[in-house]
């Protein structure tokens, strides 16, 4: 992060997580890898996942906007698409106990990335960090999550700073090629030293963290 302008003043990204029923996930998810066609023609789908550890029956997804007119006119149009609403909305949303959206920025030292191969898991990171934006801990935020990768165990795929929804809070997706694989790279980065010194100089801006392992669906253009 940084105290100047961001990577991009225009483009940003919709983080939407949703809870589902308990016992309607697989018929959840089923209907949108069936329809979600119907979405991804109105805008850009980067990721759509489900929870497997660190929260349940959650799925998580992430749309790419070129601005805020534009996602005003994508809006307008899924109102009035009569597939997206009688196919998916009218039958999905029974199916949902709680939505929650923020809107974030790619912070400037980070560009959106891929996974060098199709499979592997996901981590999605939420970090709370303490009022003062990243003129306050964005550099030691930016250092602690440059120690991870320079470990070379995982590869980074995107850092989101909220613009909208919860401040200061700042979510991190890596990308793993399995949970056993960064299972035992997260052992080696602990004693790690350089890791646990940026770990520890970051710590002090960090108000809560939170984690959870997740599954890209088939429809994902992140898989």
């Amino acid at each position: 992060l940084a105290t100047g302008p961001r990577q991009n003043n225009v483009i940003f990204y919709e983080i939407r997580t949703y809870d589902i029923k308990p016992a309607k996930m697989k018929e959840f998810l089923e209907m949108v890898n069936k329809h979600i066609h119907f979405r991804t023609a109105h805008s850009e789908l980067v990721g759509f996942w489900y929870t497997e550890l660190g929260a349940m029956n959650k799925v998580f997804h992430i749309w790419k906007y070129d601005n805020f007119a534009h996602r005003s006119a994508v809006r307008q149009a899924l109102a009035n698409d009569k597939d997206w609403q009688g196919k998916f909305i009218s039958v999905a949303s029974p199916l949902i106990e709680k939505q929650h959206n923020e809107v974030a920025y790619l912070v400037p030292w980070c560009e959106l990335g891929k996974p060098p191969k199709e499979g592997g898991v996901y981590e999605w990171v939420t970090f709370q960090m303490k009022p003062g934006g990243p003129a306050l801990w964005g550099e030691a935020f930016r250092a602690a999550i440059n120690a991870h990768i320079n470990t070379g165990y995982t590869r980074l795929i995107g850092v989101f700073h909220t613009e909208y929804g919860l401040l200061n809070t700042v979510h991190v997706l890596w990308w793993n090629e399995s949970a056993d694989h960064r299972a035992a790279g997260r052992h080696s980065a602990h004693e790690d030293a350089r890791v646990v010194a940026a770990v520890r100089d970051s710590v002090r801006f960090l108000e809560s963290q939170q984690n959870a392992l997740l599954i890209p669906l088939q429809c994902s253009p992140l898989k």
